[in-house]
């Protein structure tokens, strides 16, 4: 992978514990397949690079104490999606942040925790890219962050319309594409 991090990056990590149990969950998961190889490798180089990394994944409507762990467990448990999941899963330490909208921001502790860690950057990678990555990176944006979008490592359910998402976060919204 070509992107190279730097002080006061936090990588978050959109919506990739996931059971593609949903309307669009086998485009989901076929895009995750054709994309293995982008996913691992944006998670190593921040891991590598001590740039923290933070998960911001879909509550898929959970509620209990033990929800972020049991989403976890459920989606490495699983013969569908274990293979799927378990090379981008959160290793032990990482925060991992439940949202029931779109933006890994909205209505969720997020800005908070990138304060601490005093990112000045967030670099995105996850699922699916219309969607929840590029609302989170323009909400970004609007918490005074940079925002970076690392679209070979992100998953998608229509190309065209992914496409269209990304021209949009970097010609209107000020997020930076990379691939």
């Amino acid at each position: 992978m070509a992107f190279q991090y730097a002080p006061g990056d936090a990588l978050v990590v959109v919506d990739v514990i996931n059971d593609f149990e949903h309307d669009d969950g086998e485009k989901l998961l076929e895009s995750f397949r054709q994309r293995r190889e982008g996913m691992p490798s944006a998670l190593a180089a921040a891991r590598e690079s001590r740039v923290p990394v933070v998960y911001v994944n879909d509550a898929h409507g959970r509620w209990d104490g033990d929800a972020p762990a049991g989403l976890v467990r459920d989606a490495l448990a699983s013969e569908r999606t274990g293979h799927v999941v378990g090379p981008i899963a959160p290793n032990p330490g990482e925060a991992v942040l439940l949202k029931h909208r779109y933006s890994g921001f909205d209505h969720t502790p997020l800005d908070l925790l990138l304060g601490e860690l005093h990112a000045k950057r967030v670099v995105l990678m996850g699922a699916a890219t219309e969607g929840c990555v590029v609302q989170t990176a323009i909400d970004a944006r609007e918490h005074g962050l940079q925002a970076t979008i690392v679209a070979d490592a992100c998953a998608t359910t229509d190309e065209a319309l992914e496409e269209l998402a990304l021209r949009y976060a970097a010609e209107v919204g000020g997020v930076r594409v990379v691939r």
